[in-house]
């Protein structure tokens, strides 16, 4: 993810009065197809690790690396490999990872859309929801937004993937959906795209100040490399 590529919305979302730059023609990115499924997810139970205590400093420490370049054949042991602080802090490093707690799985839903890039410019920045409306009100609309950093090059399709343990309406959980079968009409919405050449798309209904904390917060953790997107 280039947090770079997103200064411009974060911008939009703390100056309600910006306009971004917009292409002359629409995002031009089309939604092939979509889907969603339930499933198990790992999540990681764990807190930040404590840092482990450092040993002592010791005159050996000081004229090690002198005394290997001096005196000390290839290979030599390091002599303060056997002191009590180096044992002591490998003993209390294997205690640690014995007792850290392993991801557990929990109940989730997988959002799924397939796009292409029929534009002239390569896409790098998705902003997309997930909607489900419900046949009985149509103006009660449930949206599962989500965020992506893409490389999608002109006249390509992408699949995106998105995971929310929020399902197609806050009033059911995952565990009580028998099947994957919806009662909803569903479809997929593109509110905003990124280019690499510094432009950008918004849908015009699209209100991006809804999203600013979640925003914050799916940007205020590193990106795994293979990361695609996260959940608003």
């Amino acid at each position: 993810m280039k947090t770079l590529l997103l200064l411009p919305l974060f911008v939009m979302l703390v100056f309600s009065g910006h306009h971004t730059q917009t292409p002359p023609d629409r995002s031009q990115i089309t939604v092939l197809s979509f889907k969603w499924s339930k499933g198990r997810q790992p999540t990681d139970t764990s807190g930040p690790e404590k840092p482990m205590p450092a040993r002592a400093m010791t005159q050996a420490d000081k004229n090690l690396d002198r005394n290997v370049r001096v005196n000390d054949p290839a290979g030599m042991r390091d002599p303060n490999a056997d002191t009590v602080d180096v044992r002591g802090g490998a003993l209390e490093k294997s205690v640690r990872d014995a007792e850290k707690p392993q991801a557990k799985p929990v109940n989730a839903f997988t959002y799924q859309a397939k796009i292409h890039n029929a534009s002239k410019q390569i896409v790098e920045i998705v902003f997309w929801e997930y909607q489900f409306i419900d046949p009985a009100v149509p103006d009660k609309v449930t949206r599962r937004q989500f965020l992506c950093g893409v490389n999608l090059k002109p006249d390509k399709d992408q699949d995106l993937q998105g995971f929310s343990l929020s399902g197609p309406t806050d009033r059911v959980s995952a565990a009580g959906f028998a099947t994957s079968a919806s009662p909803f009409q569903e479809k997929v919405v593109i509110n905003r795209v990124e280019f690499a050449d510094g432009k950008s798309w918004t849908r015009k209904d699209w209100n991006a100040g809804e999203i600013k904390t979640a925003y914050q917060r799916a940007m205020a953790t590193p990106w795994a490399p293979n990361e695609m997107c996260r959940a608003l």
